[in-house]
């Protein structure tokens, strides 16, 4: 059974994880639900759950993405379904229609590729396909969410008698309107809608002289507005009509809820489906964002976790333009846990933090940002102590609280545990606080759990090193710069470079070198045996990553030496096809000349005839006669040649009238030259170049050396001086 509790996941920071996931939901109960999220505690589920996600991750990238899944929440309608003898409004109906109609669809769709989305489908399995909803609310609303005419006899009766009435309010309205405007009793905008009614707007010294119900007047007081008498009988037939019309809607839409009732229960399998799905896609969403894939799942005791990133720290360096650095994690029963030191500000926090994200994420159905080849076992419980957890409302101090916190993964701790645990010992006098984080840590290494802790004491680093099962790690720095270089190596402890880093902050060289003689000796020189070696490794790293760089270059340079060696072996073999076709048509000349010439001499047909088809024999004996397939492979060929050099013929002709046109804006944009007496001009699209003699008005006369001509300055344009 798992069990992760709350401080874990507000340790880890799951919460903006989930706030992230959210946001991409599409629906009000999707939302909801992504924020509820928790790890599973039945492992079946689980599975099922990170197989689903996956399934929709993958539909992005393929050509059978999943159908639409948003629709609007209908939790008021099945409380109204619920109550006997309530009934539904029309909205509330086009809302049903929509879940159910979408709900089908993806039914359907999953049902006829279960071989694309195994888990998806079988979810999808458990779910009634029906049309009778649909066919039900089809069969009384049209498809802009209206009540048919022909929804019941009745109806359509009525509906008929309304337009008519209608037809005659307009009709007698239209002559009163008419009558009374001929005699000026009308305003200038003659008319307007009062109550849903159209009205005279009759100036108010004539409203006695107009028959009819006055409805109101204008804030002036110089307009009445009067509904004429011949058309105030058919409102009035048209009022009872609309009555009737809303008590036989009423009568429709009972009977329509009676006929949905029934379906009650699968309406709220539906919604939660439909949310369910929404939520898979929000997670599928987030795996895109963050690179996430489904990591192999083990039975086998093992956490490897190659190249996996921080998912809240990448996208926020994403966000930001900066690099985020992965790690690779290696847990099995032969190296359980893994006691990462050095300096702060290195990356051991946010490495362990890394681990147990993740874990959490991929046993809450998420997948995560890691490398392909990556597995990982579960866990029945994950156990955290991060950060400063001094405890106001108790009185405890931050070393109690840890002290408690170690009490509570005493009682929990076993080989199917996975821990994480900050600062590991501090909060107390080095000495004595080391000695009891010794004490815990042989504890939970001969209960076989997995973990990580982070720790600047000593005698944790040897307890690590002397344990079979255990191994030392460190954070990567600059050994010149004492730069954080953010990778995790395994396999030696890491230097605090405590007299490095102070050194660097200039504090005084006495000052640092009096505090080396206040320590022991021993743990000087350790520490300092301990930084040389990770200078030492530094510098390796460096080192490979150059070689690397560089067998990186030599590979793109042989590969493209192999790519110009090829094209030039290529362009050889074809001058040599070319060479040796010049060779054959030149020797058919020789070969016809001297064919002629005999002819010229002897004028005999027979033995010119029998010349010219002996060699044409020779050269056909010579071709390869072509199936009907090479045929066309080989027509083939020369339409997809001919089709490429009509593209770049397409393209060049393009790019030329690009040209063309951006030189044409350039010149329009290009500032006007006043131009004066003296300056060289030619005309516009013209190539003759003059100069200007005299200018009047608008006009200037240019001298082109043989004639002189009176041409509109505008027509002209100025030319630089060579």
């Amino acid at each position: 059974m798992i069990s992760i509790n709350t401080k874990t996941l507000q340790d880890l920071q799951f919460q903006t994880v989930l706030e992230t996931i959210s946001e991409l939901c599409i629906t009000e109960i999707g939302n909801e639900k992504a924020l509820a999220i928790s790890p599973y505690k039945n492992e079946e589920e689980l599975l099922q759950s990170l197989h689903q996600t996956s399934e929709y991750r993958a539909s992005f990238d393929n050509n059978n993405a999943l159908p639409n899944h948003g629709f609007d929440a209908i939790t008021n309608e099945i409380k109204f379904l619920g109550i006997e003898d309530s009934f539904l409004e029309v909205a509330s109906f086009k809302k049903i229609h929509s879940i159910s109609e979408n709900t089908n669809i993806l039914l359907q769709f999953l049902k006829k590729f279960e071989d694309y989305y195994p888990a998806l489908s079988f979810k999808a399995s458990q779910i009634e396909i029906t049309k009778e909803i649909t066919k039900a609310i089809d069969s009384v609303l049209d498809k802009y969410g209206e009540i048919k005419d022909d929804a019941t006899p009745v109806l359509l009766e009525i509906r008929r008698n309304m337009n008519l009435v209608r037809g005659k309010v307009n009709q007698s309205f239209g002559m009163a309107l008419s009558q009374y405007n001929s005699l000026g009793y009308l305003d200038d905008i003659r008319e307007t809608v009062i109550e849903n009614r159209r009205v005279l707007a009759v100036l108010a010294m004539y409203r006695r002289k107009v028959k009819g119900s006055i409805l109101g007047n204008s804030k002036t007081g110089s307009i009445t507005y009067i509904e004429p008498e011949a058309t105030l009988r058919y409102s009035r037939e048209l009022s009872n009509l609309e009555y009737e019309e809303r008590e036989e809607i009423i009568k429709i839409l009972k009977n329509l809820t009676n006929t949905i009732r029934p379906f009650l229960s699968l309406l709220i399998q539906y919604q939660d489906f439909l949310s369910d799905i929404d939520v898979i896609s929000a997670k599928a969403k987030y795996a895109r964002k963050i690179n996430g894939l489904l990591p192999s799942i083990t039975q086998e005791r093992r956490v490897f976790l190659r190249d996996a990133f921080h998912p809240i720290l990448y996208l926020t360096n994403k966000s930001k333009g900066e690099t985020t650095y992965p790690q690779t994690f290696d847990f099995n029963p032969e190296n359980r846990i893994v006691v990462i030191s050095g300096p702060n500000a290195g990356g051991k926090t946010i490495s362990m933090k890394t681990v147990g994200l993740l874990q959490l994420m991929l046993q809450s159905g998420m997948l995560i940002p890691v490398h392909e080849r990556s597995e990982t076992c579960l866990f029945d419980r994950i156990l955290t102590d991060i950060g400063d957890n001094q405890s106001i409302e108790n009185h405890l101090s931050t070393y109690s609280y840890r002290l408690k916190n170690m009490n509570h993964f005493l009682k929990k701790c076993n080989s199917k545990t996975l821990f994480l645990i900050d600062e590991f010992g501090t909060g107390s006098d080095p000495e004595l606080g080391g000695a009891l984080a010794e004490v815990f840590l042989e504890e939970f290494y001969h209960r076989e759990a997995f973990g990580i802790i982070t720790t600047h004491y000593s005698n944790l680093k040897m307890l690590a090193n002397e344990l079979p099962f255990a191994t030392n790690a460190n954070m990567l720095f600059d050994e010149k710069s004492l730069e954080p270089m953010y990778k995790l190596v395994l396999g030696q402890a890491g230097s605090s470079f405590t007299f490095e880093v102070a050194q660097k902050n200039g504090i005084p060289f006495g000052l640092i070198n009096r505090a080396k003689k206040k320590i022991e000796g021993g743990k000087v020189r350790f520490d300092k045996t301990i930084a040389s070696l990770q200078k030492e490794r530094s510098k390796m790293e460096k080192t490979s990553l150059t070689l690397k760089e560089e067998e990186v270059k030599a590979r793109e340079e042989s590969k493209r030496m192999e790519n110009i060696n090829a094209k030039i072996q290529e362009k050889l073999e074809r001058y040599q096809e070319l060479f040796d076709a010049n060779q054959r048509l030149v020797y058919m000349g020789q070969k016809i000349d001297d064919i002629s010439e005999k002819y010229f001499n002897n004028k005999n047909k027979k033995e010119l005839i029998g010349e010219f088809l002996k060699m044409v024999e020779i050269e056909n004996s010579k071709r390869k006669k072509l199936t009907v397939k090479e045929k066309k492979e080989k027509e083939k060929v020369e339409k997809e040649v001919i089709a490429e050099v009509q593209v770049k013929v397409e393209e060049i002709r393009k790019e030329k009238k690009e040209k063309k046109e951006k030189a044409k804006v350039e010149e329009e944009n290009k500032p006007k030259v006043i131009l004066k007496v003296g300056d060289r001009v030619r005309m516009i699209d013209g190539k003759s170049i003059g100069t200007i003699d005299k200018i009047e008005k608008k006009k200037a006369v240019v001298n082109y050396g043989v004639f002189t001509s009176k041409v509109d300055l505008e027509q002209l344009e100025y030319i630089q001086p060579k």
